[in-house]
């Protein structure tokens, strides 16, 4: 079983459901959930489910949160090994939705991941955690310092590395890290952060992110094709018309969960970007941010639904 190495963010996912037309400035009806989230923790628990042996550390508080967190890696069987800071508060995401599932407006507080300093992966631990690994996924909700220093050590130690982007603010911090990570997960809003520009085609994505230092990327673009470029293969696919989409919240980090999963695989390009369609549409299709149903077998189940990957030249 390989194992992968998860830095990043875990933490509470908070999100409001408005069950009626949303009214801007107003009281508005709709539902209230938590659960546990972030990008690195969404990702980590899909791929334990999808047979990968995962490890993830994270600063997290020593509050009831941070042990609802902890409940949830348990759940997932991840092994969870954090920086607990016993006087600060687990950070958390709050989300406001509309009734299609899609953001209306999100707020971070996450001043503990600061605390996740470079010196932290020279702790022996970490050391080993990586020296052990098979690749390690980091999210940009860790400071640029040790994204920079984690891309170094991944380099030094023949790791691949990966990252997703979190949001269009968070991404900058990779910028240092670029160099050393072979595969970055972004949204379009994300990617036009990175290169500075928005193509007028999307298939032009790939040598735009190049040119700004992506050695290799995904860029998912809502319901529109999604484009892919690892070392010189890209490719494209259309995501499938889904009936019902109960939330998109974490169906970057489930796409970026099927990709990887097939690329370590050895699977090539057009089909691991078929693998991370599915997983993200297994996550749509439940309430939760990590979907309890994602597993080889549905992964191979929604693959039915999945067309193939489009080579672009």
């Amino acid at each position: 079983m390989k194992k992968i190495l998860v830095l990043g963010g875990a933490h509470i996912d908070r999100r409001g459901l408005i069950t009626g037309e949303t009214s801007p400035a107003a009281s508005n009806p709709g539902r209230w959930m938590e659960e546990a989230g972030g990008g690195g923790f969404n990702a980590a628990r899909n791929l334990s489910r999808l047979g990968y042996d995962v490890r993830i550390i994270s600063p997290r508080g020593g509050d009831a949160t941070g042990e609802a967190v902890a409940a949830a890696a348990i759940e997932a069987d991840v092994e969870d090994t954090p920086f607990v800071f016993l006087d600060r508060k687990t950070p958390s995401y709050t989300a406001i939705l509309e009734r299609d599932g899609n953001l209306i407006i999100a707020l971070a507080d996450m001043d503990l991941y600061d605390l996740f300093s470079p010196r932290r992966l020279r702790v022996r631990a970490v050391r080993d955690a990586i020296a052990a690994t098979d690749a390690i996924l980091c999210d940009a909700n860790l400071p640029k310092d040790t994204l920079a220093a984690l891309g170094k050590a991944a380099k030094e130690h023949g790791k691949l590395l990966a990252a997703i982007a979190i949001s269009p603010a968070k991404v900058v911090k990779l910028q240092g890290a670029l160099e050393n990570i072979d595969i970055l997960f972004m949204n379009e809003a994300e990617a036009r952060t990175i290169t500075g520009h928005s193509p007028e085609k999307s298939a032009d994505w790939p040598a735009l992110l190049r040119a700004a230092g992506v050695r290799g990327g995904v860029v998912t673009r809502g319901s529109n094709e999604v484009i892919a470029f690892v070392g010189e293969s890209t490719a494209s696919l259309q995501p499938p018309v889904l009936k019902e989409v109960r939330d998109v919240t974490g169906a970057g980090d489930a796409l970026a969960s099927g990709f990887l999963a097939s690329h370590l695989h050895g699977q090539n390009i057009g089909e691991s970007l078929r693998w991370g369609t599915a997983a993200a549409a297994i996550t749509v299709l439940s309430p939760f941010a990590t979907s309890h149903e994602m597993s080889q077998d549905n992964i191979d189940l929604m693959l039915r639904l999945v067309p193939e990957a489009q080579t672009l030249s």
